[in-house]
């Protein structure tokens, strides 16, 4: 799933691609993917991209056109993605059992598509008048990048939480734009258990987790900037530590990578690191892992 320094990679993409021309039409393709109605896509035909922003996982591509100021938001949700076309295939796209979800053509020939690999189809776009209008954007927290976000204001979002510190770090409501991967790594750098409550941090442990996930997720933004969208899904893999990596040597101790697999996803971390050299229960298989 992209994450922040993702997304916020592919905003700083579109804001140089995208910015100033004009959009000749939006086609959805997949019919899941469009998640509003009013105003209708083709609102767009003939609008100008005024920016391009991002809020947590979202993009939000800003346009002016002859309906006023519209917004064009995209949540690539777990297996969406952005793909940049310098020329677009002529013609219109067909709908199909292929990843395409949605097309975005310029009148200069060239555009971007929105593809979904999988069968569990949960990419996301809404054309709305404010970027509140979408649920998903209105609810959620503080940027954890933002000037403003310092270790007072981490300590009290904190400060009323009861649950792991693994949970806490991915609800969006909470903060905005860690998921699976990035949380992984935050912790392992922090050296904390994921299952640590959150109830139980003292404020030196909340300031190391502060300090981690500051630096984790803008090293990540660093490495991605400058590198064209195709190549960032590999750019991302490249630079983890223990996300992905069960099985592998720790980085940091050398200690073998563990994992811990629920229904639909799993964590991975350093026992040696993280967890006082104990591993974890593997909580899908009802054992511990060896």
């Amino acid at each position: 799933m992209p994450e922040l320094p993702e997304v916020e990679a592919l905003r700083a993409f579109l804001d140089e691609h995208l910015v100033g021309k004009e959009i000749a039409r939006v086609l959805p393709v997949a019919i899941s993917v469009l998640k509003t109605y009013d105003p209708p896509l083709g609102a767009l035909d003939g609008a100008r991209v005024t920016g391009v922003a991002r809020h947590g996982k979202f993009l939000d591509i800003a346009t002016e056109g002859g309906a006023g100021e519209l917004h064009l938001l995209v949540h690539l949700a777990r297996a969406g993605w952005l793909q940049w076309k310098d020329v677009l295939p002529d013609g219109p796209p067909r709908p199909g059992k292929g990843p395409l979800a949605l097309r975005t053509a310029l009148t200069g020939g060239d555009g971007f598509d929105l593809t979904e690999a999988g069968t569990t189809k949960r990419l996301a776009v809404h054309l709305v008048r404010t970027p509140g209008e979408v649920p998903g954007v209105a609810r959620l927290g503080p940027d954890p990048l933002a000037a403003e976000f310092d270790l007072a204001a981490f300590t009290a979002l904190l400060a009323g939480e009861r649950r792991q510190i693994k949970g806490a770090l991915r609800d969006q409501s909470l903060i905005a734009g860690i998921g699976n991967a990035y949380s992984d790594e935050i912790l392992h750098v922090a050296r904390m258990s994921p299952f640590k409550p959150t109830g139980n941090l003292t404020p030196e442990e909340t300031a190391a987790l502060y300090t981690a996930m500051r630096e984790t997720l803008a090293e990540a933004v660093e490495r991605s900037r400058g590198v064209a969208a195709g190549r960032l899904k590999a750019e991302k893999k490249s630079g983890m530590r223990v996300h992905g990596r069960t099985g592998e040597p720790c980085p940091v101790c050398g200690d073998t990578i563990r994992e811990v697999s629920f229904s639909d996803s799993s964590l991975q971390y350093c026992p040696t690191c993280q967890t006082g050299g104990k591993p974890l229960a593997d909580r899908r298989l009802s054992r511990l892992l060896k």
